[in-house]
């Protein structure tokens, strides 16, 4: 984990019960989740397999060694997971070099984030390699801290990844929201006792007691999730 703000600032969030955001990567802050798939399909078409597309579902939102651990199941491809891991970064590193896409809403909700004083941080299931290249475009000075996969001995869909962020920023987890795109990353944030804007990019998500599905970034702003943290009270 990186954190580059005071725990304190928690309590900076203002006169509701939102004390803090936390923000998936790919898929939800940039339009990633494709890059990764075209990843998985070049390195495993190397080794000569080709993916099936209904395994993309499968994959989607899920921790490296998930993700990767099913591909070679799935194809019996001759590679071990750790050799399997390097290959799918740097392919992805590569992809990623020249900048990454940011999803519609994403520059506009960051800003305003900024501009509340709401503690915000980016949780992801994604190494910190990659995470701190995507930093690069996003802009690091916008997160209070950041949490990769290879950081916490459980990523998602376990809770730790969101309970680490709560305690990096000093708050509550049930007063925390969480956006994500994918159900790994939903079953994470509620584990953790968060609520939960889903914002669903390649799989569909259903609404749920202490969740709410929105269409885009584009339908959520510091007001709606200040809403949604008194109206699930």
């Amino acid at each position: 984990m990186t954190s580059t703000v005071p725990a304190s600032l928690a309590r900076a969030a203002g006169g509701s019960a939102l004390q803090a955001v936390f923000l998936d990567m790919d898929g939800t802050l940039v339009d990633t989740e494709g890059f990764w798939w075209d990843a998985e399909r070049e390195v495993f078409a190397d080794l000569g397999h080709e993916l099936d597309e209904a395994w993309r579902d499968v994959v989607v939102g899920g921790p490296m060694t998930r993700s990767a651990g099913y591909l070679i199941e799935a194809t019996g491809a001759d590679i071990t997971l750790a050799e399997l891991t390097v290959l799918l970064n740097e392919r992805f590193e590569h992809r990623i070099a020249r900048g990454v896409p940011l999803m519609p809403g994403a520059e506009r909700l960051l800003a305003e984030l900024a501009a509340h004083n709401v503690p915000t941080a980016l949780v992801s299931a994604s190494h910190r390699r990659i995470i701190d290249r995507v930093l690069a475009s996003l802009g690091r000075d916008r997160f209070a801290l950041s949490v990769a996969g290879d950081e916490v001995p459980r990523t998602k869909p376990h809770p730790d990844p969101y309970l680490l962020a709560a305690r990096g920023v000093g708050a509550d987890p049930s007063r925390c929201a969480v956006i994500e795109d994918t159900a790994t990353g939903v079953a994470a944030a509620e584990a953790a006792g968060c609520r939960v804007v889903a914002v669903p990019s390649v799989a569909p998500i259903a609404p749920a007691d202490g969740r709410i599905v929105v269409g885009s970034l584009e339908e959520v702003d510091v007001s709606f999730l200040r809403t949604l943290m008194t109206r699930m009270n």
